[in-house]
């Protein structure tokens, strides 16, 4: 009986001190006064604007982020302390000054580079140096002269030549003797270079020169 009589006595003591700390935090909030504050967010070099910066009041549960230009507004209590966080550059924190005549607060934020110096760092696979010297002394190196030279053969640099896709210049020049011919259907059958008799001039003067001799 004495322990429940306590147990519910300690309960309504815990109880009345979270109201009391409730009521006081809600007096407190109506008393401040409630201020927009907003700004522009830019690099440390005053050049660009810095957008998805958080800007928040932390544990009240308030904040917004910059916009692409860097632009952030929000509401704010007097005596609040604003956040701006972002990865990769410095935090910093915005005190909201008491007794505010205006209700309204501009600022135009620079946030600088965060640079985090660390140690350096060996990694190596092998536990001792002496294992790694083992491991080194048995790889099978290959010449790489020999891969090389492999790969530089005339049967090599054929097929590759054979699998690859047109050139650019090659699809260009396609297109460009594919526009011609269709011009030339437009007015007329194409001509015959067998009935063309420059042509067969053409080719009795290459006789005559020997340049087939020379193919």
């Amino acid at each position: 009986m004495n322990n429940s009589i306590l147990l519910r006595s300690a309960f309504l003591f815990l109880l009345g001190i979270f109201f009391s700390v409730q009521l006081a935090s809600a007096q407190d909030q109506q008393e401040k006064k409630v201020i927009q504050l907003s700004g522009i967010i830019l690099n440390a070099d005053s050049t660009d604007a810095v957008a998805g910066v958080n800007v928040y009041v932390p544990k009240k549960g308030r904040g917004t982020s910059s916009g692409r230009f860097g632009y952030f507004s929000m509401p704010v209590l007097e005596g609040d302390s604003v956040v701006f966080s972002f990865i990769g550059l410095k935090r910093q924190t915005f005190k909201v000054p008491e007794n505010v005549d205006k209700d309204r607060i501009s600022l135009i934020l620079t946030m600088e580079i965060d640079e985090i110096a660390l140690a350096e760092i060996e990694v190596m696979p092998y536990p001792t140096e002496e294992e790694f010297k083992q491991a080194v002394i048995a790889l099978n190196v290959v010449d790489p002269m020999s891969i090389s030279r492999a790969n530089m053969s005339p049967e090599m640099l054929l097929r590759w030549a054979e699998s690859m896709p047109a050139s650019g210049e090659e699809n260009f020049r396609y297109f460009q003797q594919g526009q011609t011919l269709q011009n030339q259907d437009l007015y007329g059958p194409r001509p015959l270079r067998l009935l063309d008799p420059f042509a067969w001039g053409q080719f009795i003067r290459s006789i005559k020169r020997g340049d087939l001799k020379s193919k």
